[in-house]
């Protein structure tokens, strides 16, 4: 599966987003994609099945629990916990889903692709929502000088 510039902008596109996998820990990269999405004006809601808030925000226990109209879901969880939330939000009709690097598994992957939503895989999410700052602003310059961005 190759991630095209057309899926990620189709999915950053959707200002609605659910997130699984956002830490308490402050430290952790989950608060930064939160912090900055935040910021850029996405309207996020957060899944987490212990907390009933984080960082300022309602926390949802599962994808069922969420709004219908989310746009789309960033999973940023361990691999051993992807197929099941690509698996609850095609059933929820989540049309776009993004599987943080790190996160991606075959299965979830093929399970998404083979369910026509739209589909991020293996990319950073803080590479490419605008605007892109400090590391990942270097980071993806680099990628771009050496053809390693998406087409």
């Amino acid at each position: 599966m190759k991630t095209t510039k057309a899926s990620i902008k189709t999915f950053l596109e959707a200002r609605k987003l659910a997130i699984a996998g956002v830490s308490r820990d402050q430290k952790k990269l989950g608060y930064a994609v939160v912090k900055k999405l935040k910021e850029t004006g996405f309207d996020l809601y957060l899944i987490h099945p212990e907390a009933e808030t984080l960082h300022g925000e309602r926390a949802y226990r599962t994808i069922t629990d969420l709004p219908d109209d989310i746009g789309g879901l960033l999973i940023m969880t361990p691999k051993s916990e992807t197929m099941k939330l690509v698996e609850d939000a095609v059933k929820k009709g989540i049309p776009n889903i993004w599987i943080q690097q790190m996160s991606e598994t075959p299965e979830a992957v093929n399970f998404a692709l083979s369910s026509n939503v739209n589909l991020v895989a293996g990319k950073c999410i803080l590479m490419f929502a605008e605007p892109v700052q400090g590391f990942h602003k270097f980071h993806r310059t680099l990628k771009k000088l050496f053809g390693g961005m998406p087409k």
